[in-house]
């Protein structure tokens, strides 16, 4: 911050005088340039430690405040905890002389000349302060009592009461490692096809799926081509890796993500243009206070202990009127101080709830209560996480299905889903893709030869590949398509003339397809509505037998 009497020469001359005359200095009659130099080397010669007792206790907590953040506090933060300083020209000091009523423990210490206004370059961008020059701040700040230092492990844990263990709560996932290699998979295939991705993945809930595409991409597992996401290289390597490796990236990659927690937050809307914030901010403070142990903890408790030690932790300049956040329940803009507890409440549950515990990184338990895991501490404490992984093979089937379970190695698992349609999936159950002409013409189109796949499935298997499944691969790499499913409407009518009335009138004709003999036919499944509605215009009624 700016030196003494760089501060004293924002002040009107008027006001130099005022904080002259409460230091027993006679300024009348000088010019602000020597008004400036003489209170500038009287302050610094005043015993603030000793004035300092004979504040009034609200002037006194206001002081402290400043000293204890480095002398200087967010003018927004520091007017919310100690009151307004009003801005007044030189004719509106002259008839107010606010300095014998000051509204605000801000305002008495301002014209006592010991705090002043002005901006400052932070890393969040240029904010304005309240602030204690250096000249003066040296002599508030006194030296600290020599302590034995805390070991880091305990200073966070330090104001956080364990919780008793809940009866039940919600065991710890690694279920995001395993979603994640399905839409790497995916990717290749269908573009990611929201309509197909709710039965396909373990937890469909979109903020999460959109969080691991969201870190994928920002660690180059995945980019963007012709309008498509396609994986990489990177993602061959991320899916080669023991689990616990892979749930360490995708934490350490949310930690500097740009995906915005504040507005995936359940019950919060983000509106409006102008204004952006930090999601880093907010991680950062959060994982500062986690309490390095394994105990039950209530997410009540590190909201509370954040909003007594560092409520600004995501707004620097302390001013809460500048986004526009919605409750949706409510339909209304949470604005100012008073909305704390719904906007950086809500996020500090969210980020626990949520994106720390889609990565495995805690436990949780009705109403708001959790725990570190074990891989937490790991990861908090810089130990590197377990390499060794037992990977069971995945399973070849007569029928042609490949069953993968659980533990399988993903990256198998990947290679399966290139050649195989996958199935829907259920928590719990080992993952399945079918073979099926579709998916080895597609398996064809990626370079995967039949001949590779045969040889793939015979190393990834636990037992060699069933004869019945050779024989289907080798006849579809020579015949093609041999035979097709359809679910079709089948129409059968009582006399041949009336399916030959149909095909060939004008409003039913595009709706007949194949003859299944002489008396039936087939109609798409997704026309048999319009069909049955434009026979009824030509004076026949179907009877309807379908759901």
């Amino acid at each position: 911050m700016r030196a003494l009497a760089q501060a004293l020469q924002d002040h009107e001359l008027i006001v130099l005088r005022v904080i002259g005359e409460w230091w027993e200095l006679d300024l009348t009659g000088m010019d602000k340039a020597v008004a400036v130099k003489a209170l500038a080397e009287r302050l610094a010669q005043v015993d603030l430690q000793q004035e300092s007792l004979y504040l009034p206790p609200e002037e006194a907590e206001a002081l402290g405040d400043l000293v204890a953040q480095g002398g200087r506090l967010p003018v927004a933060a520091f007017s919310r905890a100690h009151g307004e300083v009003r801005q007044m020209g030189p004719g509106r000091l002259e008839r107010e002389e606010p300095w014998y009523d000051p509204v605000s423990a801000a305002e008495a210490l301002w014209y006592r000349g010991l705090i002043y206004r002005g901006f400052d370059e932070t890393s969040e961008g240029l904010l304005e302060f309240y602030f204690v020059p250096p000249e003066l701040l040296g002599q508030l700040t006194s030296p600290a009592p020599l302590a034995e230092p805390v070991p880091a492990y305990e200073a966070a844990s330090m104001g956080f009461p364990p919780a008793p263990p809940p009866p039940t709560y919600q065991t710890a996932v690694t279920d995001a490692v395993d979603d994640l290699t399905t839409l790497l998979a995916l990717a290749l295939q269908t573009a990611l096809q929201p309509d197909k991705l709710k039965a396909l993945l373990l937890n469909p809930d979109q903020d999460r799926r959109s969080l691991l595409l969201t870190l994928a991409q920002e660690m180059g597992m995945v980019r963007r081509s012709d309008g498509r996401i396609r994986p990489t290289r990177a993602a061959v390597t991320w899916l080669q890796k023991s689990r616990e490796a892979q749930l360490r990236d995708l934490v350490d990659a949310w930690t500097s993500s740009e995906w915005n927690d504040l507005c995936h937050t359940p019950g919060l809307r983000c509106e409006g243009e102008g204004w952006r914030n930090d999601p880093l901010l907010a991680r950062t403070a959060l994982l500062d206070v986690l309490p390095r142990r394994a105990d039950w903890y209530d997410l009540a408790d590190v909201a509370a202990r954040l909003k007594e030690t560092d409520p600004d932790f995501q707004r620097p300049d302390g001013n809460y009127d500048t986004w526009y956040v919605r409750d949706v329940a409510e339909g209304i803009y949470l604005a100012g101080f008073a909305a704390w507890e719904g906007v950086e409440g809500r996020l500090l549950r969210f980020l626990v709830q949520g994106p720390l515990f889609w990565l495995g990184m805690v436990e949780t338990a009705e109403p708001s209560l959790f725990r570190l895991t074990p891989r937490a501490l790991d990861w908090l404490t810089d130990r590197p996480p377990v390499q060794d992984e037992v990977r069971v093979p995945l399973v070849v089937q007569p029928d042609g299905n490949l069953v993968v379970p659980y533990n399988a190695d993903r990256y198998q698992r990947f290679q399966a889903a290139r050649i195989g349609e996958p199935q829907p999936v259920t928590p719990g159950q080992p993952f399945t893709y079918r073979l099926t002409p579709r998916s080895l013409a597609g398996a064809q189109e990626q370079g995967i030869s039949p001949e590779r796949i045969v040889t793939f499935l015979a190393e990834a298997g636990s037992r060699p590949v069933p004869k019945s499944v050779q024989r289907a691969i080798t006849r579809w790499a020579a015949n093609g398509v041999e035979g097709k499913l359809e679910a079709v409407v089948a129409l059968r009518v009582r006399d041949e003339a009336i399916l030959d009335t149909l095909r060939n009138n004008p409003k039913t004709r595009d709706f007949i397809g194949e003859s299944l003999g002489a008396f039936a036919a087939t109609v798409r499944r997704d026309e048999w509505a319009a069909f049955r509605a434009a026979t009824a215009e030509l004076g026949l009624l179907l009877d309807c037998d379908v759901d």
